[in-house]
């Protein structure tokens, strides 16, 4: 494990674990989450991770209109690589959870690598009022909720990848999570190289510790071996995490998805902020944020030209 010279940067604009009362800079329209999709591109994000969400109310949503909306502007004005999310909202099943990447062909998208418990609890521990009626409901629902990604559901999603020419971004909560990757390898369903990304300090999943890290790449090297990794840590442990991503060769996602602050008692205003935080502390460490197109040779992205939107 060692640094390289380039390291790409996600941001994760919206997702569908943080709700409107939490932040009233959480992005909940089309153009807002393509706004701050732009703005992230302009901060230093080479892939922008996109969830929607009702434009009325902020729940996360499977609408494939509004996803269409979103990525269509996004492209119009920059070149960003365009991670469509098929983790969907809690509580979808897998077929709601695949219609935007079978519809609309990405370069790119979300493919979570086992099943687990994803448990909201401790948010909801912070809030006693609410802005809308759905969100005390949803977050209560993890309480007694799976996210189920069995291996049946993982063979279909591999199948749609391949046909849609779509890279998969493996979210691995855990380390199982890896050695399900392997399996799906050693059956012929995923082709070497894959990219990883490391998801960690969700209440199911591994904590957002330096061990914890270490032991996900010492399994994936064991495991995997040709391989391309990015961590992504919920809350305060953000920018810690992704520090460490950076000194052991990892590439970073940040974004209001897993972190609505900038420092503590901070509230981000957007995910640009946390991007331009990490591509300083990236600098820093002579570490150049990879282009757009730099992170598409990286992963052999089939290339924007190439997606149905």
């Amino acid at each position: 494990m060692k640094m390289k010279d380039k390291a790409f940067i996600t941001a994760a604009i919206t997702g569908a674990i943080h709700t409107p009362t939490m932040s009233p800079y959480l992005p909940t329209t089309p153009q807002q989450i393509a706004d701050q999709a732009v703005g992230a591109y302009e901060a230093g994000a080479a892939i922008v991770h996109i969830h929607v969400r009702n434009p009325e109310t902020g729940e996360p949503s499977g609408d494939v209109d509004l996803y269409r909306e979103v990525v269509t502007s996004i492209k119009k004005r920059c070149n960003i690589v365009i991670c469509i999310t098929s983790g969907g909202k809690l509580g979808m099943t897998a077929e709601q959870r695949l219609l935007p990447v079978t519809t609309l062909k990405p370069e790119l998208a979300s493919f979570n690598a086992g099943s687990m418990n994803f448990a909201l609890l401790r948010i909801l521990e912070k809030y006693k009022k609410f802005k809308f009626d759905w969100e005390e409901g949803y977050l209560q629902q993890t309480d007694d909720l799976i996210f189920p990604n069995t291996f049946k559901a993982m063979r279909d999603f591999a199948a749609i990848f391949a046909r849609t020419k779509t890279v998969p971004e493996f979210e691995v909560y855990d380390p199982g999570m890896i050695n399900n990757i392997r399996y799906l390898i050693d059956k012929g369903y995923v082709k070497k190289p894959v990219y990883l990304q490391f998801v960690m300090g969700i209440l199911g999943g591994i904590p957002a510790e330096s061990d914890a890290l270490l032991y996900l790449v010492s399994c994936a090297d064991k495991w995997i071996g040709d391989y391309v990794f990015s961590v992504a840590a919920a809350g305060r442990d953000q920018i810690k995490m992704c520090n460490q991503s950076l000194l052991v060769g990892g590439n970073v996602r940040v974004g209001l998805e897993d972190n609505i602050s900038l420092q503590k008692g901070v509230l981000a205003k957007n995910s640009g902020e946390q991007v331009a935080k990490i591509a300083r502390i990236a600098r820093e460490l002579d570490i150049t944020p990879a282009t757009p197109d730099e992170a598409r040779k990286i992963l052999g992205l089939k290339g924007l030209g190439k997606v149905n939107f």
